[in-house]
């Protein structure tokens, strides 16, 4: 299930300020801390012009002419099963355009929640809260006994 990530929301909703390049910086590295032990796949979206990086799992791409909410709806216009698309923002109108589109929403709470526990996205560092092993759940949903028949 891929994500398709605000990522000038996420910075907006910590900073309170337009993002910077250390801001979108230390969103990327962070996602990308996060995910390292998982295997979902991130694709950010930031405005403005900048060069498309891909990290693995995690993708940046910077939306150029539009918008970044019109970037993502445009990636979810062009997805073949838009219906296990995930876009993070909490922005209400680009949340209304994904659900339109078929795409589930994602506050960004949630995915941080689901990436490790709330963290502080926009400013690297270790987090208070427990980290989620996905090594062991990985392993217990291996385990033939563990899954739902």
């Amino acid at each position: 299930m891929p994500y398709l990530v605000d990522g000038n929301n996420l910075i907006g909703r910590e900073r309170r300020a337009r993002a910077s390049d250390d801001d979108r910086s230390a969103l990327v590295r962070e996602i990308s801390d996060r995910l390292r032990q998982t295997r979902a796949r991130v694709l950010v979206f930031f405005d403005g012009a900048g060069e498309t990086v891909s990290l693995g799992s995690l993708s940046v791409r910077f939306s150029g002419p539009v918008t970044a909410d019109d970037a993502i709806v445009r990636e979810l216009a062009r997805s073949r099963a838009p219906r296990e698309e995930t876009v993070v923002t909490a922005d209400r109108g680009l949340a209304q355009r994904a659900r339109d589109g078929g795409a589930r929403v994602l506050t960004p709470d949630a995915f941080w929640s689901r990436f490790g526990g709330q963290g502080e996205p926009t400013q690297p560092g270790p987090s208070n809260e427990p980290r989620v092993d996905v090594e062991e759940w990985t392993r217990f949903f291996e385990d033939e006994k563990n899954r739902d028949r």
